[in-house]
């Protein structure tokens, strides 16, 4: 998606209140990548991916610019905690496992594409297979009256069909018999996917049974879609565009970065540098061995982000501090923030409730009053607690609306307004006592 710095960040304001800084950062990242694949290719393998650190407390916006950026742009996006990490001879996850996960979320994200572009023929093909089934084709030799009544038979069964008036008509379809085989397990020495992808290959040209099933028309559509769509899908092409995705437009979040930074303590855990010397050759660009092939990480963009409340960026290794030239730092939130959180994003937590309780008949409407006293509650308690950013605010808005949802079934067609007094009765006694508050907020 060709979209400029200043579209970008217009985009994000939507999502995440402030941190105009990082807004920017991250709009320049992603405009340099499309930049990049409009030059040619001696250049293009020249020009790396500038990798950015965000430092900031939890809750304040780092994870949800980068996941909303990834889904802007349609990019393969995972992340990962690097504190969920082990050094090479250690029982865990090896880092090279990361790039196996944008690689299957690569696959995922271009799979989707290839069956929207194909839809029409997926569909077309599952409505004849289920024709096939409720009107038989004639025998050969059939007299014109025997072909004009099964023409006629044919549209009218056709049209019931598509509007879905026969949904819930049983009929019985043949499917493949799979045997499948997966290898999953983080803690092999190496990528053992292929093995698993070569013995599916095999069992499936030597397996030809197929197995009857009497379903509703409605999950025959689902199964015979799922088969028409493996069957009509070019899966070389398939694999080799989520390949060039990964390698070109992948982007990977290192959350928790901070927590395997050694600094000075004589206390530190060894096996935490050993994590850092592992993630180097993958930030700094090598081949990763994959179900799908070897994946560049040359061109990859990573994201890392931590609070780095006890240690430094600069007690990372001196190697990977040199790897995330870009470094931004995210403002704690204040009431005001947490205000325009709650009225000025989309889809914001309170328009949640208020579309979760009208299932139920219910309108819940929120007082200008009662939504400040929910940002200064919050504030309140991040300040006499963890500092959690606007992660608090859905625990005491839950509080407050705990027992009107519990009895939202029995109160369909009110409307229920919450005011700042049912805010403060609800949570004051909560945000003061600092012990409750800890363990219940």
């Amino acid at each position: 998606m060709n979209m400029t710095p200043k579209e970008i960040v217009n985009y994000l304001d939507d999502y995440i209140i402030g941190q105009n800084d990082a807004k920017k950062t991250i709009a320049l990242a992603l405009r340099n990548r499309y930049r990049r694949m409009r030059l040619s290719d001696e250049l293009q393998e020249e020009i790396m991916p500038k990798n950015i650190l965000m430092i900031g407390s939890t809750g304040i916006g780092k994870t949800e610019i980068a996941r909303r950026m990834a889904k802007m742009m349609d990019l393969p996006f995972v992340k990962v905690e690097a504190s969920k990490y082990t050094e090479v001879g250690f029982v865990g996850r090896d880092v090279e496992s990361m790039i196996r996960d944008l690689v299957y979320e690569s696959m995922n994200l271009v799979t989707k594409e290839f069956e929207t572009k194909i839809q029409e023929d997926i569909d077309a093909e599952v409505i004849r297979q289920i024709m096939e089934i409720l009107v038989p084709s004639l025998p050969q030799g059939a007299t014109d009256n025997a072909r004009e009544s099964f023409i006629k038979t044919y549209n009218i069964m056709e049209t019931k069909l598509l509007s879905g008036s026969m949904d819930d008509k049983k009929i019985t379809i043949e499917l493949p018999k799979r045997t499948h085989v997966e290898i999953i397990d983080s803690n092999l020495p190496m990528d053992m996917s292929a093995m698993s992808e070569s013995l599916n290959n095999m069992l499936g040209k030597m397996n030809k049974d197929t197995i009857k099933k009497e379903v509703t028309i409605e999950v025959a559509k689902k199964l015979l879609r799922s088969e028409a769509s493996e069957n009509l899908l070019d899966q070389e092409a398939i694999k080799t565009e989520a390949v060039k995705r990964a390698q070109n437009g992948g982007i990977i979040f290192l959350d928790e970065i901070d927590k395997i930074a050694t600094g000075n303590s004589k206390n530190q855990d060894p096996s935490k540098e050993g994590v850092q010397r592992d993630l180097l050759p993958i930030v700094e660009g090598s081949n990763v061995q994959t179900k799908y092939g070897q994946i560049k990480t040359d061109h990859i963009l990573f994201i890392a982000a931590g609070a780095f409340h006890v240690s430094k960026p600069s007690d990372l290794i001196p190697e990977l501090q040199g790897r995330f030239p870009l470094r931004v730092e995210l403002n704690p939130l204040d009431e005001d923030d947490l205000y325009q959180i709650l009225t000025n994003t989309k889809n914001s937590l309170l328009r949640q409730y208020e579309a979760l309780l009208s299932v139920e008949g219910v309108t819940l409407q929120f007082e200008d009053d009662a939504v400040r006293a929910f940002a200064a509650l919050s504030v309140n308690a991040n300040e006499k607690t963890e500092d959690i950013g606007a992660r608090r605010l859905h625990t005491v808005i839950e509080r407050v609306l705990e027992d009107i949802s519990f009895d939202a079934d029995e109160k369909s067609g009110e409307t229920i307004i919450v005011t700042k007094n049912l805010v403060h009765e609800k949570l004051d006694s909560l945000v003061e006592n600092e012990d409750t508050a800890r363990y219940i907020l």
